[in-house]
């Protein structure tokens, strides 16, 4: 480090007492005015956050620049996606060279066809700091495309509809919806979900028929429970529309049949407690997947279309304690299983006419396979991907009648220096401090010594039971290359090893995700892998409250930390049901208007539980407009901990002005923060180049 780092003052927050009071327990929270991003002074702070930071890496702006460039020209501009056919036409993606954003096009019948124009998302984000296009819904005619639009990030999608034929944009607008869009077959009417204005929860399904007034939607369900979100969509038979609800633990679907868009909805199985299904539609039987019957891993299910309670579903594959069923994929003579066991993805072909029972090959010790998008019902080939911490994705097609496999595209590494056998995966097991084994899959360039001197950035989610595959990166090489090694922590709290590891990692079992972090980083440095002076933590969201919490526990362990985007005021806003998420998130953190709920809550808090103790090096990212976690969670961690801590290890906060919980918008722009985030992390290591 530089020393003209320590010249530079950090910005001081001022303090304003709140007091906080719940079952005779009152929290004094000194930043909680950052809560308000219309208050001048709160934009002042994150602006002069922002520039202390600036200036804080401001010896690292050149290398940062070139980080960029390397890990921007590993990536081909001038690319196009894996044409997929879906009713009588080939929809295909595209990017051009210099250009930011996608364009969507199609081609009838076959691939030699002229191309049509759908989106040149380049023209459409002009005018815009932030641009995503959401939803693509095409009419079943194949003459309209229903379309969504954000231009603010924080995911509410303005609906418009175009005609194909004359490219006229209509000037009806539908505003503040999730960004899906679904036709009934009647080529006019559409369905789609809206925010509650406030919280931003999915709550209503609405229907609109083209040509009436807007005035004249309609509504067609309101989920009042503000605990369950809904959406709508259609089976991929086209056969029903289906309106589903969901909350951590409940889920419930309402259907109808898609050529009567104006009859009623009927309940498919109404909501119980913990009680999970999804639904797909065949040949006049629903197939169920549900939690029903103690089935912790879920397990396959069939029923009549026209009884659909949950009496009259049928065994099709039994619940088994070691295998987690995910998904499914129907054709019309196959049905293909998405299988987790012992943390590895499996695709298992079963034939309807039950001659095939198998599973697909895959022979690495650490990969990721998952099924890709195959929207046509007749078809015999199956779609899906595959790739490994050292392998770049495939895109493969298997012949389901012939058993042949074409690889339709592979990732290409541009810049000439990628070779993969010039890295090194493996999977290795942290046991934790109450005897539970915990998976870390690992990656590395080949060759380096395990002497403890490594550079490790051990990275983990941790949260509501999302996995954490070990996939490839092309961002990551730029670490790699120079001597990290990045080691994925599959902690409880996913669903890596099952369900029960999620179980395991959540409510008031929630400390196991952060206690298994940190044997995982002990572990790591036992083995040689790393050492105190060299290991970094990174998480993001929900992965952010892990980084809070560890260093709260054992701040010693870590050289430096990524934060983006944290979750880390969960007390406060788990208290606060204004706050878009919050209510359905009870059945994940738990209720803090509970008593039990509340104190153990705060017991791991980040921001309640900072202390007057050195800390790592932290770097810390947020986006003002972040509708998942709140960009004054950060700011307000921040401030407290600039307060409290002991130490003189850097601490920086960057606040996106234009964006939200998923960063910037742009196919290229991300890579900035990457970039920073990357030199931050290797000038702690004094690599410059």
């Amino acid at each position: 480090m530089t020393e003209n780092k320590i010249l530079v003052n950090p910005p001081i927050a001022k303090k304003e007492a709140k007091k906080l009071s719940i079952h005779d327990d009152t929290r004094i929270d000194n930043y909680y005015w950052l809560n308000d991003r219309d208050n001048p002074e709160v934009i002042d702070y994150l602006n002069a956050e922002n520039n202390y930071t600036k200036e804080i890496l401001k010896h690292t702006e050149t290398f940062q620049k070139s980080l960029f460039e390397e890990m921007k020209g590993r990536i081909k501009e001038d690319d196009t996606s894996v044409p997929y056919k879906l009713n009588g036409y080939w929809y295909i993606t595209k990017y051009e060279k210099g250009k930011d954003y996608p364009i969507y096009i199609r081609k009838k019948e076959t691939l030699e066809a002229k191309e049509e124009l759908l989106f040149d998302c380049n023209e459409m984000a002009k005018d815009h700091t932030y641009f995503k296009l959401g939803g693509i819904a095409i009419s079943p005619d194949n003459n309209l495309v229903a379309f969504s639009t954000d231009t603010v990030s924080r995911r509410q999608y303005t609906i418009q509809v175009k005609d194909l034929n004359t490219d006229e944009i209509f000037s009806d607008e539908i505003k503040n919806t999730t960004g899906s869009i679904t036709w009934a077959n009647d080529n006019k009417t559409l369905f789609f979900a809206k925010k509650d204005e406030v919280t931003l929860r999915s709550h209503k399904i609405f229907k609109y028929q083209l040509g009436n007034d807007l005035n004249d939607i309609q509504e067609v369900y309101h989920e009042t429970d503000d605990t369950f979100n809904t959406f709508v969509y259609k089976t991929k038979s086209k056969k029903y529309l289906v309106i589903g609800s969901s909350s951590t633990l409940s889920t419930e679907y309402r259907i109808l049949n898609a050529d009567n868009p104006d009859g009623e909805f009927k309940i498919f199985q109404e909501r119980q407690r913990d009680l999970e299904y999804n639904i797909a539609h065949y040949n006049g039987v629903f197939y169920v997947i549900a939690n029903n019957d103690g089935a912790l891993n879920f397990q396959l299910l069939k029923t009549s279309e026209n009884a659909t309670n949950i009496k009259n579903w049928e065994e099709v594959l039994p619940h088994r304690k070691d295998v987690l069923l995910e998904d499914i994929e129907i054709f019309k003579d196959y049905l293909v299983v998405n299988e987790r066991e012992n943390g590895l993805n499996k695709l298992r072909i079963i034939s309807w006419n039950g001659t095939d029972d198998y599973y697909l090959p895959f022979n690495s010790e650490t990969y990721t396979t998952y099924i890709g998008n195959n929207p046509d019902f007749d078809s015999h080939i199956l779609r899906y991907t595959y790739n490994s911490l050292t392998t770049p994705s495939s895109i493969i097609d298997y012949n389901l009648k012939t058993k042949q496999s074409e690889v339709k595209k592979e990732q290409e590494i541009l810049g000439g220096k990628f070779n993969k056998d010039n890295y090194v995966s493996e999977r290795i097991w942290a046991t934790a401090r109450d005897g539970a084994k915990v998976p870390i899959s690992l990656v590395y360039k080949k060759g380096i010594k395990l002497d403890g001197t490594n550079p490790l950035l051990q990275y983990a989610y941790g949260s509501y039971g999302s996995t954490i595959d070990p996939s490839f990166s092309t961002i990551r090489l730029s670490l790699l290359d120079r001597g990290f090694i990045y080691a994925i922590a599959h902690i409880r709290g996913g669903e890596y090893l099952g369900r029960d590891w999620y179980e395991n990692g959540k409510l008031l079992t929630k400390k196991n995700t952060f206690h298994d972090f940190i044997d995982c980083s002990k572990y790591l440095i036992t083995q040689n892998y790393t050492s105190k002076e060299h290991l970094y933590a990174y998480g993001g969201s929900a992965g952010g409250l892990l980084m809070g919490a560890v260093i709260n526990m054992n701040p010693e362990l870590y050289k430096g930390v990524l934060a983006a985007v944290p979750f880390v005021d969960v007390v406060t806003t788990m208290l606060d049901d204004t706050i878009p998420l919050t209510t359905g998130e009870y059945d994940e953190w738990g209720n803090p208007n509970n008593s039990e709920y509340y104190h153990y809550m705060k017991s791991y808090s980040p921001y309640d539980n900072i202390e007057a103790k050195g800390y790592p090096n932290m770097l810390v990212t947020t986006g003002l407009h972040d509708s998942q976690v709140q960009y004054w969670e950060p700011a307000k961690w921040v401030a407290k901990l600039r307060e409290l801590k002991t130490d003189n290890n850097l601490l920086l906060l960057h606040t996106d002005m234009d964006s939200g919980h998923g960063g910037a918008s742009g196919r290229f722009e991300s890579l900035k923060e990457i970039a920073m985030e990357y030199a931050f992390l290797l000038d702690l290591e004094g690599i410059y180049e």
